[in-house]
């Protein structure tokens, strides 16, 4: 969430901001919060100037009744003092919390090199690694390529649409995937983490845009309170809830390996095919926790090491710089890479986002000069995509595909698949 102090002291500032990702609400919410905030502020100052009144009254009774006088009216006053402080103390619970709802409900501060644009379209390509495949023969989407390994129809009895059995080689393919991106990072000094699957509602309030808009995105344990992760990323922010730093020890570098479970709610017209948005699948994460004025160097390194990485699997890609009108709430910027697939189309594969203070207010994270020494202030928190293993298999089968319907296994894969060089489907 943004901090309302900056929002108390420059609210042409932040107007200005939300007004580049093109939805008035933000403009609505903005100016409720702004009024709601004068309304507690005036009645905490109000119970403040109470209680203090009271205090008084309570000595000047006391005397009162040392000296044997009558108090009764100055008690009376004592009572009606209580009693305007409760009714005060209800109503600044309820502006609290409705003050709590409007701050999810205002996206992160958009940082200056975010084009503008309304959605995907108007994305802006920042360059692109590879060359697109020419084959001498009609290529086949991953569908048409693995479906004696690929069980959909399986997958949709057994749990519903937007699940899959995958058998064989496949199996051994998404595992490979993994153990490949994971052993690159670990070599980059990041930390391998296995998480929770499921996180309660302080974490995931905490790592998401707005919880009020995207609960029904996301599978609930109803009698639990508890929430399937949609991304590694979350449950690693949730390692260091309320927690305080010391600067010595940041930045702190972490690789997070889990199934990501999505109900993919409000994706309706989007690209969905195959194994393209599925409800559940693997995906190794990359998360940076550091101090405020070095997040937009980790940026940097997060983009090179998911480049990296598709690079090595010889993946033609492209990078985009995701406009206002794309963009998550959570983050002030967005870089997606996007794989070349056989209908020629480039199509997201991972994300990598610097979502700076917004988290970490969220989840009280902050940072000190030295142990001992108060909290200097809030970290900044960025997450990448290091590797979604559902859509990097759909680049590898399209672009990887032979005439005779094997796929040629990467060769930084190969070892990880028993020295396998070519997946056979027939």
């Amino acid at each position: 969430m943004l901090d309302i102090n900056l929002i108390r002291e420059n609210p042409e500032m932040v107007r200005e901001n939300l007004k580049r990702r093109g939805d008035p609400e933000y403009m609505k919410y903005l100016d409720e919060l702004i009024e709601k905030d004068k309304e507690w502020r005036k009645l905490v100052t109000r119970n403040q100037e109470l209680r203090h009144e009271r205090n008084v009254l309570s000595k000047k009774i006391g005397e009162m009744k040392r000296n044997k006088k009558d108090a009764t009216n100055e008690m009376k006053k004592v009572e009606s003092i209580k009693e305007e402080m409760k009714e005060n103390e209800g109503m600044i619970r309820e502006l609290e919390e409705r003050k709590k709802i409007l701050l999810f409900k205002i996206p992160n501060l958009l940082h200056e090199s975010v084009p503008d644009g309304k959605d995907e379209n108007d994305n802006v390509e920042i360059r692109r690694w590879g060359k697109e495949p020419k084959f001498n023969f009609k290529p086949k989407n991953h569908l048409e390529i693995g479906k004696n390994l690929i069980d959909f129809e399986s997958g949709a009895k057994a749990s519903g649409n937007g699940f899959v059995y995958l058998k064989n080689d496949m199996v051994l393919l998404d595992m490979a995937l993994q153990r490949f991106a994971i052993d690159f990072l670990v070599k980059k000094g990041y930390t391998l983490v296995e998480p929770p699957y499921m996180i309660n509602k302080r974490t995931y309030e905490s790592m998401i845009g707005d919880p009020t808009e995207f609960s029904e995105a996301s599978y609930k344990i109803e009698e639990e309170y508890l929430y399937l992760i949609p991304t590694a990323e979350y449950p690693l922010g949730g390692m260091f809830i309320d927690k305080v730093l010391n600067k010595k020890d940041l930045p702190i570098k972490l690789v997070g390996i889990s199934p990501a479970f999505r109900r993919e709610v409000g994706t309706h017209g989007k690209y969905a095919k195959g194994l393209f948005r599925m409800h559940q699948f693997n995906k190794v994460e990359q998360l940076i926790i550091s101090l405020p004025e070095e997040s937009w160097k980790f940026f940097d390194e997060l983009q090179k090491n998911s480049e990296e990485l598709y690079q090595k699997l010889g993946i033609c890609y492209r990078v985009v710089n995701v406009c206002t009108g794309d963009i998550g709430k959570k983050q002030a910027k967005q870089y997606d890479i996007e794989a070349w697939m056989a209908d020629g189309k480039f199509r997201e594969v991972g994300s990598n986002s610097n979502c700076t203070d917004y988290q970490a207010r969220r989840l009280n994270l902050k940072y000190r000069e030295k142990e001992g020494q108060p909290p200097k202030g809030f970290v900044h928190i960025l997450n990448n995509t290091a590797i979604a293993t559902s859509r990097t298999m759909i680049a590898i089968l399209e672009q990887y595909q032979q005439k005779d319907g094997s796929v040629k296994i990467p060769e930084v894969l190969q070892p990880y698949m028993n020295g396998k060089k070519v997946i056979k489907f027939y």
